[in-house]
């Protein structure tokens, strides 16, 4: 494949969408329909998983929440809860309009991780699939991935936008110069402070995901740095 002169390579949660909130409401679900004793070990087995799998797997969860209280078959409403989730009405505003923008300079890819089942739907359902024309890649660990990115999406150049520092940081150090590090400063992961220190700073920082609607702002990212001409050796 002819590599692209360019790709953009976009993050899902707490990037596009804003995840801190659907984790609101699935608390608030929780507690109203199964009680506050269901929502912390619901949410402490999902934590547990995290730390295990490296992302969160809210139907892994739901499922070995149900092996402990396998007579309760009112649990069997709360995958409903999640499938039937309006994922669409929680990205962050211009989200839509940003990646419909961003395809107009190169291909735009969701580059994303989790599990098999939940996040395609997630993806999918939130319209973010379709904006981008299907180019979806969910990895279990995306950083560690690159190598069939680049192979799926061959460019001489990326752009990778994300909330987490310590992807950025990877993807820095496989692509190099290659990449630009983009880091989107929104959602409580990316205002931790436990999970922005000790990582090589972005390339760039945005505030919100709607300032990549800023044409003239992509272009300067993109045009390669005018290097001054080398001055003639004196005769």
């Amino acid at each position: 494949m002819t590599p692209h002169p360019v790709v953009f390579l976009i993050d899902v949660d707490n990037t596009l969408l804003d995840n801190d909130r659907v984790q609101e409401d699935l608390k608030d679900h929780l507690e109203c329909a199964y009680g506050r004793a269901a929502r912390k070990r619901y949410w402490r087995i999902l934590e547990e998983l995290f730390t295990e799998l490296g992302y969160r797997d809210y139907l892994g969860a739901l499922q070995r929440f149900r092996s402990e209280h396998p007579c309760e078959v009112e649990l069997l409403a709360m995958s409903s809860f999640l499938i039937d989730y309006p994922f669409a009405d929680r990205l962050f505003p211009a989200a839509i309009e940003v990646l419909k923008q961003l395809v107009g300079f190169g291909p735009t890819v969701i580059l994303s991780d989790g599990d098999v089942v939940f996040q395609p739907h997630k993806v999918e359902r939130a319209g973010l699939a379709d904006a981008v024309g299907g180019r979806v890649l969910i990895y279990i660990h995306k950083e560690e991935a690159l190598d069939d990115v680049e192979r799926r999406f061959p460019a001489y150049r990326y752009v990778i936008v994300d909330d987490k520092r310590r992807i950025l940081a990877a993807v820095k150090q496989f692509w190099g110069e290659r990449v630009t590090t983009v880091f989107a400063r929104q959602g409580s992961y990316a205002q931790h402070d436990s999970t922005i220190g000790g990582f090589a700073t972005p390339d760039r920082t945005i505030g919100h995901i709607a300032d990549l609607l800023d044409g003239d702002l992509m272009r300067s990212w993109l045009t390669p740095p005018i290097r001054a001409p080398k001055p003639e050796s004196a005769r």
